[in-house]
């Protein structure tokens, strides 16, 4: 039996939703230690595994890969559609195992479109990968249709920059007890929606945010410049969603922001994919306040939810 471990993502933002420019998309997130997923498999004559989902990823490598079958056991994972990367997380986790199972050799990268994964954003499989903070290249504009292309048609987007992210960086996760975010059909058209009218103006400002504040912030070791340079971004990001999600924050992550904003621990924060999880950037020595904050958030709120840290992770998944 072999076990694979991989962390959540947290994914600021895009770089580019406007036909105007040359290049679409293009994400920007940063892998996590903590939240997990965890599976384990052994080879079998067919599949079985009890997680539906995970079942239906365990078929596809399966078939991808060629072998008779595998007994697939999830043992930890993310919350789903909560913004944490719980989709590709789970199906390379379930693809890497199997192969891991079966003494198959897999390309996670390759594979990762025909399991569905990777077609918009590549933080995902980046960060299953390698892990670190990541600027993916995003798709040529020319590309885009209004339909979803077929699983396997894409490749996934080639990680433009990466960066070690610094060992007293710190991430505060609030996840309030709400719906999830959009997914499936729904986040398709949304999407659809938002590109075939977003404003390229807003795309300028991102790069000159990314260029001349992160990426300098991430060089230099910086959590606070870098926590107000991805705070800058996503709430710029959130002016394209406004109309599909009630807001440049989904309700109620608005206020969670607003609230984290009061406190001098957390250095920046904004919602993660379509949320509703809500990250806030920290440092080590600013823990406790950053996590008071956090409680606090979901108090003024009148909210339940769940408030953790988490050190970025700087490694691929784990095979053991």
């Amino acid at each position: 039996m072999v076990r694979v471990s991989a962390g959540a993502r947290i994914h600021f933002g895009f770089l580019n939703l406007s036909l105007a420019r040359d290049r679409l998309y293009g994400g920007l997130g940063v892998g996590l230690d903590e939240p997990q997923v965890v599976v384990s498999a052994e080879p079998a004559a067919e599949v079985d595994c009890r997680h539906p989902a995970a079942r239906q990823y365990a078929e596809q490598a399966v078939d991808l890969l060629g072998v008779d079958g595998a007994n697939v056991v999830v043992e930890r994972t993310l919350p789903r559609h909560a913004g944490l990367g719980s989709g590709t997380q789970l199906a390379l986790a379930v693809l890497r195992a199997v192969a891991a199972a079966t003494e198959t050799d897999v390309d996670v990268r390759q594979l990762a479109p025909e399991m569905g994964r990777g077609g918009r954003s590549g933080i995902g499989v980046a960060s299953f990968e390698h892990g670190g903070a990541i600027l993916d290249a995003g798709h040529p504009t020319a590309r885009f249709t209004t339909d979803r292309p077929a699983d396997g048609s894409w490749t996934v987007p080639a990680v433009a920059a990466r960066h070690t992210v610094p060992d007293d960086w710190r991430f505060l996760l609030v996840v309030p007890d709400v719906d999830p975010g959009r997914n499936g059909a729904a986040e398709e058209a949304s999407m659809r929606s938002v590109v075939e009218r977003a404003d390229p103006a807003t795309s300028d400002r991102i790069a000159g945010i990314v260029t001349r504040r992160l990426l300098p912030a991430l060089a230099e070791g910086s959590a606070e410049r870098f926590g107000e340079a991805v705070e800058s971004v996503g709430r710029l990001n959130g002016t394209w969603y406004a109309d599909e999600q009630g807001g440049v924050y989904r309700p109620p992550v608005g206020a969670l922001v607003s609230s984290l904003s009061e406190s001098p621990a957390v250095y920046g924060s904004g919602q993660s994919s379509w949320g509703p999880t809500v990250y806030g950037v920290t440092d080590a020595a600013h823990v406790d306040e950053a996590i008071a904050a956090g409680r606090a958030a979901l108090a003024d709120a009148g909210i339940e939810g769940t408030v953790t840290i988490s050190r970025g992770r700087n490694r691929g998944a784990q095979v053991e």
